[in-house]
C-alpha cells in the first residue's frame, strides 16, 4: 500500500549543511531516498533562500541562520533537523506558524562537552599550559607553585541541565565538592548542593563552569559585577554560549590575576569557516585556554548527534512521529496495519477537530485511527483511514479553516 499512495522517494530532495555525519546520509540512502545532498559548509542567507525553494528535509548545524526570509522560500519544507544541541539559529515562532517540525539533540554530545571541562580543568589548575609553553621554547620550568590537584577542590556549576548534571558526576568522581546554581528547582545528583544565588556560587568555587543556553537573561551573565564577586585565583570555564561573558571585563580580572586562568570555547563573534582569522582580546594572556568551539566536536558526539536527529527526521517523514519536535506537538505512532495516514497541522481553534471528523464522514471515509496532540499555537491530527487515499479527501483536508499544512505519508 506504501508503493501505491506514499510521495515518491526520488522526488523527496534532503539537504544537509555544515558537514554534518555520513551516518545522517547513510540512514536515507539505505531507506530509498536517492536525492541527498551533503555541503561541508553554512550557507549565508541569500544563497539559502534559492537553495531551499525545493527542499522537503533540513539539516544544519550552529552556523546556518532559518530567518523568515529563508522559511518564506521554503514551500515545501517539511521538517528541520538542527544536529547540535541549541535551535536558536532557527526562528521557532516562525517554523510554528508555518507547520514546519523542528528536531535537535539535547544529549548526544553531553558527554564530549563534559569531559573537556574537566581536562581543561586540570590544565589550568596545574598551569600547564605556561609549563608547556616554556618547553617548547626550550625552558626546564620545573615547578610545584600554583600548581594544585581536582580533589578537594569546589566546582561550581552554573546551569544544571543536561551537560551540568554530567559534568557534576564526572567532578564528584575526581573527589571534588559541586555546587550549582540553576533559575529552576533541580534535583542534585549524587552529593552536589545547590546555592540561591549567583554569587553564592562564584564565591565560594574554585572552578566555574558556564552551561546555560543563549537567552536576553543569560547575555553577559558574568559581567564585571559578577567577576569581583569570584573568589580570589578561581578559574572560569564557558563551553555555553559567547555572549554570557563580558570578555574585556574578564581580560581585566585576569591580568590583575583576580582569576588564576580560564577556559574559553565560545565567542561574541565567531568566524564562519574553518580556516578563517579569528581574534579575541583573551589571545597571550598567560593560563588562558582558547578553543574554536569544540566542545561536542568529538567522533562520538558527531556520530550519536547524526544517528539521533536523523532518526527523529526519518520517524516524522515515514510516519508522522513528532516526539522531541521543539514546534509541532509530540505524537509517536506506530503504522497502523491495512490504513492509509495523512498528517494534518492547524492553528489551535476549537471547531477544527470536528471539521476534519465532518469532512471525511460526509464522503464516506471511516477512520481507523485518530492522534491530536495541541500546544498553545498548533494542533496535530494524525488520520489513519481505510479507505484508498484519493485527491478528493486530501483536498477536502487541505480545505478545512485554520489548516496550515496536510501531508500525505502513507
Amino acid at each position: 500500500m506504501k508503493e501505491q499512495t506514499s510521495y515518491p522517494k526520488d522526488k523527496i530532495k534532503i539537504l544537509f549543511l555544515e558537514n554534518i555525519s555520513d551516518k545522517a546520509v547513510e540512514r536515507f540512502k539505505a531507506a530509498g531516498y536517492s536525492d541527498v545532498t551533503k555541503l561541508s559548509g553554512a550557507l549565508k542567507e541569500d544563497d539559502l533562500v534559492k537553495a531551499i525553494k525545493d527542499v522537503h528535509l533540513l539539516g544544519i548545524r550552529s552556523k546556518t541562520q532559518i530567518t523568515p526570509k529563508v522559511l518564506a522560500s521554503a514551500q515545501k519544507l517539511q521538517a528541520i533537523g538542527c544536529f547540535c544541541i541549541g535551535t536558536n539559529q532557527v526562528d521557532l515562532e516562525e517554523a510554528r506558524h508555518k507547520g514546519i517540525t523542528v528536531f535537535n539533540a539535547p544529549y548526544s554530545n553531553t558527554r564530549s562537552v563534559a569531559e573537556l571541562v574537566i581536562g581543561s580543568s586540570i590544565m589550568l589548575i596545574r598551569k600547564i599550559l605556561d609549563k608547556n609553553k616554556a618547553a617548547h621554547e626550550g625552558t626546564w620550568f620545573k615547578d610545584s607553585h600554583g600548581s594544585y590537584e581536582l580533589r578537594g577542590k569546589t566546582l561550581g556549576i552554573i546551569g544544571y541541565g543536561n551537560i551540568g548534571t554530567q559534568l557534576s558526576i564526572l567532578a564528584e568522581a575526581f573527589g571534588m565538592k559541586v555546587l550549582f546554581y540553576d533559575v529552576q528547582t533541580k534535583l542534585p545528583l549524587g552529593n552536589a548542593a545547590p546555592v540561591k544565588t549567583l554569587k553564592d556560587l562564584v564565591s565560594k568555587a574554585d572552578i566555574v563552569s558556564l552551561h546555560v543556553p543563549e537567552t536576553a537573561e543569560t547575555e553577559k551573565l558574568v559581567d564585571e559585577k559578577l567577576l569581583k564577586q569570584f573568589k580570589k585565583g578561581s578559574i572560569l570555564i564557558n563551553y555555553a554560549r559567547g555572549h554570557c561573558v563580558d570578555i574585556d571585563a574578564l581580560v581585566k580580572y585576569l591580568k590583575s590575576e583576580h582569576l588564576s586562568g580560564a577556559a574559553i570555547d565560545v565567542f561574541p563573534v565567531e568566524p564562519e569557516k574553518i580556516g578563517n582569522p579569528f581574534s579575541s582580546p583573551l589571545q597571550g594572556l598567560p593560563n588562558v585556554l582558547l578553543t574554536p568551539h569544540i566542545g561536542g566536536s568529538t567522533e562520538e558526539a558527531q556520530a550519536n548527534i547524526g544517528e539521533d536527529v536523523s532518526k527523529k527526521l526519518f520517524e516524522y517523514l515515514e510516519n508522522g512521529v513528532t516526539d522531541g519536535s521543539l514546534t509541532v506537538p509530540a505524537l509517536a505512532l506506530r503504522p497502523h496495519p491495512n490504513a492509509h495516514r495523512i498528517l494534518h497541522i492547524h492553528n489551535n481553534k476549537p471547531g477544527v477537530l470536528s471539521a476534519i471528523n465532518a469532512e471525511l464522514s460526509k464522503n464516506n471515509i471511516n477512520i481507523l485511527g485518530q492522534y491530536l496532540s495541541t500546544n498553545d499555537t498548533i494542533g496535530y491530527v494524525v488520520l489513519d483511514i481505510d479507505k484508498m487515499l484519493s485527491d478528493k479527501a486530501f483536498q477536502l483536508l487541505k480545505n478545512v479553516k485554520e489548516t496550515i499544512k496536510v501531508r500525505k505519508v502513507y
